[in-house]
């Protein structure tokens, strides 16, 4: 009888273990399990609470462990400036997005979010990062391995932080360089927006041979997630007005603005955004008839659709005069994934409640969160939800230097050279007897930079402050809803304030001349000075001071005094090439006659050497504007093919020159 009973313990002891084996066991925490198999598993595991969490994307400033817990955030961002601390290293960005996500993985179903950053040219919050061009210039290139390359090594310092998703690229159309985000658009043609599409593959990784169409894909843990963005007709707006109305038929809608979109799912892009604009009077963000009828029907996509920062309050006007209606507009039309909530509670209470009323049917929350969780999958999140340092020698390195300064070579237009053709000052001898270096950008990375560097509406200056001689310098990050800022870090310059990585213009020219050459800089000097020095030539570089967004809408588009009185000073003793940093064309016209030589640099970003290295006939100019230069703003909008067009340099426009030894 003992030893029956010792027999049937064992077998219940036996049926026991099976019984808790079989319940440990979750199909969705299995990597080979197939995709939807997983996805359904812990979908069918799911609360309404843990379904709308997911959903919902908040700032780093807010996104305290026992935040994701409590809400079960499904993603966080940084927005342009907001970092974990000043000057902060690999290692610190990788514990900051560590013990977020350890407040995700501390969950029932531990679900693991997923971190986005607008590392928009290369990781520009990231102190120490490769800074690349802005799209206005590589789309100058004419080079879409060369975009590819960009991606894969942005993709590398990216994930070298801890983040697995970027918001990028940019694919927008700019019809107008009046708007202020035109050099995130790498050209008025679609079709070389379209080329530079394969960024896509750089950042995420190639679509494997017979990969479903519209399914998102990134290739390991040294990729990341893009997103195409914003969907659709940002850079057509009236005037340029950013968030503005996009006046134009279906069939210039879908002609020159949608075929990038097309492109990019086709290489498996994981996530779009939609844009502030409207289109025809209808907000984006509420256009049910393109998010969900032709982005996620008629296109097959199967990753995540996302708003902007907030964007889902400015579906009224004024915003948020019906949040509860914006909330349901916003949904409704086809947003998984909501950007940006700094009302988390106000946000999720209502969501639930039209959830619960069947106002927002389950069906619609069913799909936005089967397409988050699809994304995370694919991205191996759930297999490697933390990050670690092993590519900490990726930020910044020198290998994506030399990439950053090729790109600056290429991305050069030479626009004239020499008064007459027959004399041409460029290239540049490199021995001469004085030169001078002038303008308010020579010696200024920030301003070679431009926008999203270091903060949202970039830096001026070599170093991490923005104002000289003052004793505070406070990180903010903008409510675009309202431009109110909050502060995210304060430190004291005098204490923590550093030289910032890259080469300026300035010590660009001092590395690539002869010993001998005596170079003499003075951001502006008058005309007395320039006189009574005789100097062999001068580099001229001015342009516009950085912003970002509507901050960047100008009706004049002027570049930044002094410059004009520079070039008035300079350019009429002594010949001058004038080299103009800038987000888009600008009034160049009434200077042109006085300039030996002109050269569009765009924003080139942290590698100025790049620069120097055609200027002096190292390499040669081979860029093509990418961008109609207009004579006068009263000509705007003006895009090549455009009965009324006269420009200053057409589309396509760029001198050569061909490689010196001197």
């Amino acid at each position: 009888m003992a030893k029956f009973a010792i027999t049937m313990m064992g077998f219940l002891l036996l049926c026991y273990c099976a019984v808790v084996s079989e319940a440990v066991y979750m199909k969705y925490k299995d990597p080979k399990q197939p995709l939807n198999v997983r996805i359904r598993d812990l979908m069918n595991r799911m609360s309404v609470e843990e379904k709308l969490g997911q959903m919902t994307q908040i700032e780093r400033h807010v996104a305290a462990p026992e935040i994701m817990k409590k809400y079960f955030i499904g993603s966080v961002l940084s927005g342009g400036g907001s970092v974990p601390v000043p000057k902060a290293t690999a290692a610190d960005w990788v514990k900051m997005v560590n013990d977020i996500q350890k407040g995700s993985l501390s969950t029932r179903h531990g679900i693991p979010m997923i971190y986005g950053i607008d590392a928009v040219h290369g990781h520009n919050n990231v102190y120490k990062a490769t800074i690349f061009p802005h799209n206005v210039g590589l789309g100058v290139t004419r080079d879409p391995q060369l975009v590819k390359r960009i991606g894969a090594a942005t993709a590398l310092e990216v994930r070298a932080t801890g983040i697995p998703y970027t918001f990028a690229p940019c694919i927008a159309v700019c019809r107008d360089p009046r708007w202020g985000r035109c050099y995130e658009s790498y050209s008025e043609d679609h079709n070389i927006v379209r080329a530079m599409t394969e960024i896509i593959p750089g950042l995420q990784g190639d679509v494997p041979a017979n990969y479903r169409k519209g399914v998102p894909f990134v290739a390991g843990k040294t990729k990341v997630a893009a997103c195409a963005k914003h969907f659709v007709g940002d850079g057509g707006t009236t005037r340029g007005i950013d968030e503005n109305n996009t006046v134009i038929s279906v069939n210039g809608l879908f002609n020159i603005h949608m075929p990038a979109y097309i492109d990019s799912i086709a290489k498996g892009v994981s996530t779009i955004m939609v844009s502030y604009s409207s289109w025809n009077g209808m907000k984006m963000h509420a256009n049910r008839a393109l998010i969900t009828g032709f982005l996620k029907g008629k296109l097959k996509f199967r990753g995540f659709v996302i708003s902007d920062w907030e964007a889902i309050d400015k579906i009224t006007e004024p915003p948020r005069a019906n949040y509860s209606y914006s909330i349901q507009a916003g949904v409704l039309a086809g947003l998984d994934m909501i950007m940006g909530q700094e009302n988390l509670t106000e946000f999720l209470g209502d969501l639930a409640f039209q959830v619960r009323k069947n106002i927002i049917p389950m069906s619609r929350i069913d799909d936005a969160v089967k397409r988050i969780l699809r994304v995370k999958f694919v991205m191996g999140l759930f297999e490697n939800p933390l990050a670690d340092l092993s590519l900490a020698n990726q930020l910044g390195s020198q290998e994506h230097r030399e990439l950053a300064r090729e790109a600056v070579r290429k991305s050069l237009v030479l626009l004239k050279n020499g008064k007459v053709t027959s004399q041409p000052l460029l290239p540049l001898p490199k021995k001469a007897t004085k030169i001078l270096v002038a303008g308010s950008h020579a010696d200024n990375l920030g301003y070679q930079c431009g926008g999203w560097t270091i903060s949202w509406q970039g830096i001026a200056g070599n170093d991490l402050t923005t104002e000289k001689g003052t004793s505070f310098y406070t990180l903010k990050v903008y409510k675009r809803s309202n431009s109110e800022a909050f502060s995210l870090a304060k430190y004291d310059v005098t204490r923590d304030g550093v030289n910032w990585e890259g080469t300026a213009i300035l010590n660009a020219v001092k590395n690539t001349v002869h010993p001998s050459t005596q170079v003499v800089y003075q951001d502006n000097p008058d005309i007395n000075f320039v006189k009574s020095n005789q100097f062999s030539y001068a580099i001229i570089v001015v342009g516009e001071t950085p912003y970002a967004e509507m901050f960047g809408d100008s009706a004049k588009l002027t570049i930044a005094e002094p410059g004009p009185s520079t070039i008035s000073n300079v350019c009429g003793v002594v010949k001058c090439v004038v080299v103009v940093i800038s987000g888009r064309p600008v009034v160049m016209e009434p200077y042109l006659a006085n300039i030996d030589a002109l050269v569009a640099a765009w924003l080139p970003g942290s590698e100025g050497q790049g620069v120097a290295d055609v200027l002096f006939g190292d390499y040669g100019f081979t860029g093509k504007l990418a961008r109609t230069w207009f004579k006068s703003v009263d000509q705007l909008p003006m895009n090549v093919g455009d009965p009324h067009y006269d420009p200053l340099f057409p589309f396509g426009f760029g001198l050569t020159t061909e490689p010196v030894k001197n």
